[in-house]
């Protein structure tokens, strides 16, 4: 991975969050799997809400924190979100046909991913959103040449 696997933005406030998520979904050439990492009210859902709209859902965008993912079949993607912040056990995840999910072309997006650990594929793009006072601090993190292609994508956005 090159030096430029890593990006750091400043997100002024929700309507910010979701744009990166439009951002990120404009990016996308066929599929991906983004984590979604930070503590309760961070942006991690609000962040999927902007890619899933930007993938062209015109719906409402819940966390799936009770049911553990929420699909949304899109025209031209299938999309899945998953919460597993309530997963008990990551063998329940086996149980669920978790693998099938992550077809090569699938938008994957985990939020609580390390709850999954050993269940799920490696992501293409860690997105670590923290608290900076009213405002969000994200870095993203590619892991591979895909990730890296949507970065260098969201970079010249910035």
């Amino acid at each position: 991975m090159s030096q430029n696997s890593t990006l750091t933005l400043s997100l002024a406030n929700e309507e910010a969050t979701v744009e990166l998520g439009k951002k990120l979904a404009s990016s996308i050439v066929s599929g991906a799997v983004f984590y979604m990492h930070g503590d309760l009210g961070a942006g991690k859902t609000t962040t999927t809400r902007g890619i899933v709209q930007g993938l062209g859902h015109t719906g409402n965008v819940k966390s799936p924190t009770y049911t553990l993912v929420e699909p949304y079949e899109l025209p031209e993607k299938s999309v899945y979100h998953f919460d597993l912040y309530r997963l008990g056990d990551p063998e329940e995840l086996e149980f669920m046909g978790i693998r099938d999910y992550f077809a090569a072309d699938a938008v994957c997006i985990v939020e609580w991913p390390e709850k999954g650990q050993g269940f799920i594929p490696e992501p293409d793009i860690d997105i670590y959103l923290a608290y900076d006072g009213d405002a969000r601090k994200v870095t993203l993190k590619a892991h591979n040449e895909r990730g890296l292609q949507v970065l260098l994508t969201i970079g010249s956005y910035a």
